[in-house]
């Protein structure tokens, strides 16, 4: 059970948020793999809420050009769900060190407003992936849906990891969920949650040289006795 325990906490900390991917494709076997392991992570009731809707070749590049059409136009942000209201204290700190460590990674200085705009769009570039998973939920069930297809997401760039795949949850997608709807052809009763770009790292570019930290047990466990 320890070595079990081992194997499953080192794939948790090798795992990271690519932002820099090689054009390569994935075989389908491979993303159907990434699928079949993800689909056993638990949901309210077994409601198993989640679909992804998978972009390969040109459907990467349309929906690629779409996103990246829509961010320079500053077309309306739109997500389904509310964005948060704020982040404060030890959330705003991480949020904050995450972006500096970024710049710092790829040479932008904080006051260089266009190239950290440049760096926002690459979300809408899909970080160059030569894939992408948009994650959705049926509106009827809300919140809850939504956090069982957290549950989901997590599992499926784990278990992307344990192939060798790299991805990346991107939140950013959601603000233009109309967009993503119509143009992928998706129920107007199936919330946008987030897309997960994924394929293989370019482990070269600088982008992907930095490695977040995370809160300690003791930070997180609030014992009661």
């Amino acid at each position: 059970m320890t070595q079990t325990y081992d194997q499953f906490a080192a794939l948790l900390k090798a795992r990271y948020s690519c932002r820099a991917f090689r054009p390569d494709p994935l075989p389908d076997e491979t993303i159907t793999q990434i699928v079949s392991a993800a689909r056993h992570v638990p949901s309210w009731c077994n409601a198993q809420p989640w679909q992804v809707t998978v972009t390969r070749g040109a459907g990467t590049d349309a929906f690629r050009a779409a996103l990246l059409k829509a961010a320079g136009d500053d077309a309306p942000v739109e997500p389904d769900l509310t964005w948060p209201t704020g982040y404060s204290g030890a959330y705003a700190e991480r949020r904050r060190t995450c972006g500096f460590q970024l710049y710092d990674a790829v040479g932008i200085v904080k006051s260089d407003r266009d190239a950290r705009k440049a760096q926002m769009l690459r979300n809408y570039e899909l970080f160059d992936a030569p894939h992408v998973a948009i994650v959705t939920s049926p509106a009827e069930l809300g919140p809850y849906g939504a956090m069982d297809c957290g549950g989901f997401v997590t599992a499926f760039t784990l278990a992307a990891a344990a192939l060798g795949v790299a991805s990346i949850p991107q939140a950013a997608i959601a603000a233009y969920a109309p967009l993503v709807r119509s143009h992928l052809g998706l129920p107007e009763d199936r919330l946008v949650l987030c897309a997960i770009s994924f394929g293989y790292a370019d482990s070269d570019h600088p982008a992907n040289a930095f490695r977040t930290e995370r809160a300690a047990p003791s930070e997180i466990i609030d014992w009661k006795d």
